[in-house]
């Protein structure tokens, strides 16, 4: 096949024991802790909503994030995140751990969030809040095999080593067969795609030098510097 120009390299993960993992699209769930929606001047939902980042938007672990332009108000959101290497339309919630899930990461979703808020004040989408160049910081993803189905466990977030997030997976409020379900009734779901799912209150800005450190009980730390 020839195209106009050479085509952009796939984005891959490390897998540990197994091959990399190609990365397909990014999900992202909204507001799926009722202390985040809280602080972020929302009721929880009573059903998940979603926004993405492209593929080319991950960074690897131990890598240094440049301070990306347009904002003076760059705050990081630690997440679980889920690889899925089976993909399909209305999955069942009870097939989704067993048969649809590869693996688990660290992930966080950096947020250019007076962007966002300029966006929500006037209605408008929150993608150049959310989907700018290098805004999703993962680790290499830990097989299912290894960690076993992730459902509960502390997720936190440090900044130069103080504690600014806090909590557990089993506090979120849409559980992953149900992100997986909800999303796959209004797109239909690839091997490759990740789903980071949701963050929990405390979050705030960082400045450059600053160094992240995201954690997920269980799986490699995720260790970020601001440049």
């Amino acid at each position: 096949m020839n195209y106009a120009f050479p085509p952009a390299p796939v984005v891959t993960l490390d897998a540990m024991s197994s091959n990399p993992f190609p990365v397909r699209r990014i999900f992202c769930v909204g507001q799926n802790y009722a202390d985040h929606a809280r602080e972020m001047g929302s009721a929880p939902d009573t059903e998940p909503f979603f926004f993405m980042k492209p593929a080319s938007a991950i960074l690897r672990n131990n890598s240094v994030l440049p301070y990306p332009p347009g904002t003076t108000d760059l705050q990081p959101e630690v997440e679980l995140v889920v690889a899925l290497h089976k993909g399909g339309k209305h999955i069942p919630t009870g097939k989704v751990d067993d048969d649809y899930v590869f693996g688990y990461a660290v992930g966080l979703d950096m947020t250019r969030r007076d962007l966002q808020r300029a966006a929500r004040e006037k209605g408008q989408p929150w993608e150049m809040a959310k989907a700018f160049d290098h805004s999703a910081p993962c680790t290499a993803i830990t097989p299912e095999f290894y960690s076993g189905t992730i459902a509960r466990g502390k997720v936190e977030l440090k900044v130069n080593g103080q504690i600014r997030q806090s909590a557990d997976v089993g506090d979120m409020l849409w559980k992953i067969p149900q992100i997986v379900h909800f999303l796959s009734n209004q797109v239909e779901l690839f091997p490759g795609d990740l789903l980071f799912t949701g963050t929990p209150a405390g979050v705030g800005p960082v400045v450059k030098g600053d160094v992240i450190e995201a954690t997920v009980a269980g799986l490699e730390p995720l260790i970020i510097t601001i440049g």
